[in-house]
C-alpha cells in the first residue's frame, strides 16, 4: 500500500487472495518442468500497463510500477510464497527486544546492478531520501514510524532535517531503526518495496534513475519504451534466493485486457494479470491445463471521496444503506461468474488477523433495511451517485451491476465514471478529482490484517484516498501497534475494524480471485499471495 502492496492499488477487476497457507498454482501438468529442453535466455512476456510514476521504489503505489520494481529491487525480507512467513533475503538477522529498536544485519556480497556493493548506508539514505518531504514521495508516510519523521516530512512548514534520527548506520552491513513507539510486526512491513535500497548514484540523478533504475533484484533494467513496454534481464550477480529460472521480463502494455486474453490464446504474450469479464466462462475450456484459478489476498471495495460536498459530513446511515442495496451474491455468481467471494469486513483473507463478518448485516442485501437506513439518514444528496473506475480494468461490467442494484433496490440513481486508464483513474484519486466514489482494490503489501486497515484509513496515511478520518479509529490503531506481540497486536486490529463499522470509509464488495493463464510458450507458472505471477520461477521453452 500500492500503500498502496503497499500496497497497491489494483488495476485490474478480477484477481484473488492466497491463503496464507494455500498457495495455489496452476492445475497444469507442466508445472513439473518435465515438458522440454528450457530456454534459459528466454525471455517471459507479460501482460501489464504503464506506470503511473517513474520506477522510483517510494514513489509507486499501483500494480503496474509495483511489478516492475519487485523484478528490480530485493529488500531485506520477503514473504515464502504458500506461507506468508518471513524469509530473509538481504537481510542476515533482523532482531528486536523491545519491538521498538531494532537492529539489521545485512548479508555480504549483494551487489546493484552497476557493481556497488549493497550497504547499511544503502538503506539508511534510500528512506532518508523517500521520507523527506521535500522530494515528494507518494510512499513517504511508510517511514512515519521512524523516530525523527516528523522532522523531515512535517505536517506543515519546513523541515527541521534531512535525516531521522531514528536511523542510524553502525557498520557496513549493520545498521538500526529506532521507532517512534513499539510496532510489534515491524519485520514484516520490512518486505514492501518501498523499504528497498538505493545506490549512491541515484541521490544526484533521482529523475534519471527514475526513467533507468538501477537496482539489486534478480533482474535488471534494459529499457523503458513509454506507453508499449519495460524490458528487464537476468542479473547474473544476484545473491537472494528467488533467482531467476529465465533470462528476463518484457512487461507489455495492454489498454484493454481483452487484447492481452486473445494475445494470450494466440501465444503472442506469456502470462496475464486477470482474464477480462466477457472471457471468464470460456478461458478455462480455451486453456485448457494451462488456465489458473486461485486465491490470492486482495479486496474489492468502492470509497466515497469525504472530501466533495457530496459525502462531507453526510450521515453514516446512508453508506451503510448504500452497502446493503448491493446484491453481492447475484453479482459475483453473475456477471464476475462465481470468480468472487462476497466481503463480510474490510480485510482480505488469509492474512494474520483476518476475521469473518466484521461488516455484520451492513454487507448483506436487504433492499428494505436499506431504504430505511438512507431515509433516516437523510437521503443521498441530489439522489445520485457515480462511481469511478478505470476502462482498460474490466470493471464496466461489476459497476454497471452495482448500480443495477442500487437503483432498483432504493431507487438511487447510479451511474459509472469511467477513466480512460488506470494513470488517470489514480490521478484523479491523487488530485482529489473523484465527483463522487472510486473504486478501489488494495492487495496486501504484508501479511497481516493492519495492512488493510491502517495503511488505508489512517488519518493523512497514503493509501486513504477518500480523506477519511476518524480519532476513534486512529487510537484503536495506535493501541493495536502498541501491543506486545504480533497475536496481541492483530487482535487489537480486530477492534480497529470493528469500529469501521460505525464509519464506514469504503463499502467491501467482494475477495479477489487469480484468473489467469498462460501461454503454450511457458512453463512452472505460478501466483503468489499478492496475485502477482512468480516471475523468477518461470522457465520458457525452447522452440
Amino acid at each position: 500500500m500500492r500503500g498502496a502492496s503497499s500496497a497497491k492499488w489494483v488495476a485490474m477487476a478480477a484477481v484473488v487472495a492466497l491463503a496464507a497457507t494455500a498457495c495455489g498454482g496452476g492445475n497444469s501438468d507442466s508445472d513439473s518442468g518435465n515438458d522440454g529442453p528450457v530456454d534459459k535466455s528466454g525471455k517471459v512476456v507479460f501482460d501489464n500497463g504503464e506506470p503511473q510514476k517513474p520506477l522510483q521504489p517510494a514513489n509507486t503505489m499501483e500494480s503496474y510500477g509495483s511489478a516492475v520494481i519487485r523484478s528490480l529491487f530485493q529488500g531485506l525480507v520477503d514473504y515464502e510464497p504458500g506461507t506468508g512467513k518471513i524469509v530473509k533475503e538481504n537481510a542476515e538477522s533482523v532482531t528486536t527486544k523491545d519491538n521498538k529498536l531494532w537492529t539489521i544485519k545485512l548479508k555480504k556480497g549483494w551487489k546493484f546492478h552497476n557493481g556497488e556493493t549493497v550497504t547499511s548506508k544503502s538503506y539508511v539514505d534510500a528512506w532518508n531520501w523517500a521520507a523527506a518531504t521535500k522530494n515528494n514521495q507518494q510512499n513517504s508516510s511508510w517511514f512515519a514510524d521512524i523516530k525523527g519523521y516528523e522532522d523531515v516530512h512535517p505536517e506543515k512548514g519546513d523541515a527541521k532535517s534531512d535525516k531521522m534520527s531514528g536511523l542510524k548506520v553502525v557498520d557496513d552491513t549493520t545498521f538500526t531503526i529506532e521507532l517512534v513507539s513499539p510496532v510489534p510486526y515491524y519485520e514484516y512491513k520490512l518486505g514492501y518495496e518501498v523499504f528497498s535500497p538505493l545506490p549512491s548514484g541515484f541521490f544526484q540523478d533521482p529523475k534519471g534513475y527514475g526513467q533507468k533504475p538501477v537496482g539489486n533484484g534478480p533482474y535488471k533494467f534494459v529499457k523503458w519504451d513509454h506507453n508499449k513496454q519495460i524490458e528487464v534481464e537476468t542479473f547474473p550477480g544476484y545473491q537472494g534466493s528467488n533467482k531467476a529460472k529465465n533470462g528476463g521480463v518484457i512487461f507489455k502494455n495492454y489498454s484493454q485486457p481483452e487484447a492481452a486474453y486473445k494475445d494470450l490464446v494466440s501465444d503472442n504474450v506469456d502470462v496475464i494479470r486477470q482474464v477480462p469479464p466477457n472471457d471468464l466462462p470460456n478461458y478455462k475450456s480455451d486453456l485448457g491445463d494451462r488456465a489458473i484459478d486461485q486465491d490470492y489476498s486482495a479486496i474489492q471495495t468502492i470509497n466515497p471521496a469525504f472530501y466533495n460536498t457530496q459525502f462531507k459530513d453526510i450521515d453514516v446511515k446512508v453508506i451503510q444503506g448504500l452497502s446493503m442495496a448491493i446484491d453481492r451474491e447475484t453479482i459475483t455468481k453473475t456477471v464476475l461468474q462465481g470468480t468472487r467471494v462476497p466481503a463480510t469486513g474490510w480485510v482480505a483473507k488469509d492474512v494474520l488477523g483476518y476475521q469473518a463478518d466484521a461488516c455484520g448485516e451492513f454487507c448483506k442485501f436487504d433492499p428494505a433495511k436499506a431504504k430505511d437506513l438512507i431515509k433516516q439518514g437523510g437521503g443521498v444528496p441530489k439522489n445520485a451517485i457515480k462511481i469511478q473506475y478505470n476502462a482498460d480494468g474490466g470493471h464496466k461490467e461489476w459497476v454497471d451491476a452495482v448500480c443495477g442494484s442500487i437503483r432498483k433496490s432504493v431507487g438511487v440513481e447510479c451511474v459509472g465514471d469511467s477513466k480512460a486508464d488506470f494513470q488517470a483513474d489514480l490521478e484523479a484519486r491523487d488530485n482529489k478529482q473523484v465527483k463522487s466514489m472510486y473504486r478501489s482494490g488494495w492487495v496486501l503489501d504484508y501479511p497481516f490484517n493492519g495492512n488493510f486497515l491502517r495503511d488505508l484509513y489512517g488519518t493523512g496515511v497514503a493509501g486513504n484516498k477518500g480523506a477519511f478520518s476518524d480519532k476513534k479509529f486512529d487510537d484503536l490503531v495506535k493501541k493495536a501497534d502498541n501491543a506486545k506481540t504480533l497475536e496481541e497486536s492483530a487482535k487489537e486490529y480486530n477492534l480497529a475494524e470493528q469500529q469501521l463499522k460505525n464509519t464506514f470509509p469504503a463499502i467491501p464488495l467482494w475477495y479477489y480471485k487469480v484468473n489467469s493463464g498462460y501461454s503454450k510458450n511457458v512453463s512452472n507458472v505460478k501466483f503468489n499471495q499478492k496475485g502477482d505471477p512468480i516471475l523468477t520461477d518461470i522457465t520458457v521453452k525452447q522452440k
